[in-house]
């Protein structure tokens, strides 16, 4: 039987990743503070993103999860927002038409602050300072002051998260998501692509759709469906203290719930089975994820399901898979087989970010756009090849026109790395690219909806 939790219970536990603030006493005031503030989100929707993510583990549905490396507080404007949420909106338009089945919108916004390191440290020049892991702790400008960790930040994020979360309610509920409008502007992206015409009969067939629905009377100004959507939002349970402040007992349940977002995960370097992280996470009833990379085996997985989702439920884990374009066969079958042998109910999606970073010849981190693809095309493949669903992807992306990203029709190069590399932290899809993908990956689902024959695919060790 497991210990009893409690929101706190975590603190007695070995942790990873945790910021060493100069001053206690201020960081306690900060935490208490912040159990005062109203909740981000609210129980009753955690729970019908569970009920739709149970959709996606049996196969129902599709997830669609993305967004920003890490939100800064210098790019919080309406304008930065607004873009996300019209590229998310495209992406998602497509995989639900090629798909046949609903796409579940989740995105890493309204909590996305806080960053994993490799290192606690940071020199240059000989100088030492403690790593950048995200506004919500320190600043990314190297100065001592600036990478000091200041618990007030807890304070700014929160209310940045507020902010955002109701500018995304007003575009979800207020007319913005029009399926009209989102319809013509994909086809301003098919239109400017270099590869637009392979996208063309995709686009025409829901333009024929749209119009048939208009013809028999289904409009989006008399079919609420047509005008409005729902985003949910979803980041790394990293900063604990953050999380417990906001951790709430539902009065309609009596369950406890987080309260920062609807989705939480726990990332590679903090899914220790003893450890804080999946102390926290064990005990909340929100939809959970775990990034599940090359050094996580089978066993070790089956104890993480039996640890975060022990009555196995579906729709409450979710398994990010992260492992670079030629691991894939390496490692998800062997998940697969074992998770299905045990019964286990779980979303697996696809993360083809974290896996294939690599160094420029300039110097910048990026990621090549034919590794992301190769990843998605091999998870798929290998789900196919088990008879299980592919359940979603976990991208990082942005609706902004940024150069972080090598590749894709509108090729970045190297070369162009430096015009726009905006990110805090990882290099991120741009809106062309991101949208790019969602036809690639739309192209896939409809392939494989229709059971047309695909190649055989073999996973030999190495591959």
């Amino acid at each position: 039987m497991a210990p009893r939790w409690s929101p706190d219970s975590w603190r007695s536990k070995p942790i990873q990743q945790v910021p060493d603030y100069p001053d206690a006493t201020a960081l306690a005031d900060t935490e208490q503070q912040l159990s005062t503030f109203p909740p981000l989100v609210f129980a009753g929707e955690a729970r019908e993103l569970k009920g739709k993510l149970a959709r996606v583990a049996q196969g129902e549905a599709f997830l669609l999860q993305g967004g920003d490396c890490a939100e800064s507080f210098a790019e919080h404007g309406p304008d930065t927002i607004r873009d996300f949420f019209r590229v998310f909106l495209q992406m998602a338009v497509v995989l639900t038409y090629a798909g046949g089945s609903p796409v579940v919108k989740l995105g890493r916004i309204a909590g996305q602050f806080a960053k994993p390191r490799s290192s606690p440290t940071e020199t240059v020049n000989g100088v030492s300072l403690p790593s950048y892991r995200g506004d919500i702790i320190n600043g990314i400008e190297f100065s001592e002051q600036d990478r000091s960790p200041d618990p007030q930040r807890m304070q700014m994020a929160y209310r940045q998260a507020a902010a955002t979360l109701n500018l995304l309610r007003a575009f979800s509920q207020g007319g913005y998501a029009n399926l009209e409008h989102v319809h013509q502007w994909n086809l301003g992206f098919v239109e400017d692509s270099p590869a637009g015409h392979r996208y063309q009969e995709l686009s025409d067939h829901i333009a024929e759709t749209l119009n048939f629905m208009r013809a028999i009377g289904l409009t989006p100004e008399n079919t609420p469906q047509l005008r409005s959507t729902n985003l949910y939002t979803s980041h790394e349970a990293l900063l604990l203290g953050y999380e417990q402040a906001l951790t709430r007992i539902d009065s309609t349940s009596g369950d406890w719930y987080a309260t920062s977002g609807h989705f939480l995960w726990a990332g590679d370097r903090t899914r220790q089975l003893d450890h804080a992280h999946l102390e926290f996470l064990r005990g909340v009833k929100n939809p959970i994820g775990i990034k599940c990379g090359p050094s996580l085996d089978a066993d070790e997985l089956l104890k993480l399901i039996d640890l975060l989702s022990p009555q196995n439920e579906p729709g409450r884990l979710t398994l990010i898979c992260r492992f670079g374009a030629d691991k894939v066969g390496d490692h998800l079958p062997a998940m697969i087989r074992a998770v299905e042998r045990e019964g286990r109910s779980v979303v697996w999606a696809c993360d083809p970010m974290h896996g294939n970073t690599i160094k420029a010849g300039s110097g910048y981190k990026t990621r090549p756009f034919d590794l992301i693809l190769k990843e998605v095309e091999r998870f798929f493949d290998v789900h196919r090849a088990e008879g299980t669903h592919a359940g979603g992807v976990h991208v990082e992306m942005t609706g902004n026109n940024v150069t972080e990203c090598v590749g894709g029709a509108k090729a970045v190069t190297e070369t162009d790395l430096s015009d726009r590399y905006h990110t805090h932290c990882d290099p991120r899809l741009n809106a062309d690219q991101s949208i790019e993908l969602a036809f690639i990956i739309a192209e896939r689902l409809r392939r494989d909806r229709e059971g047309r024959p695909m190649p055989e695919v073999s996973f030999a060790a190495g591959e």
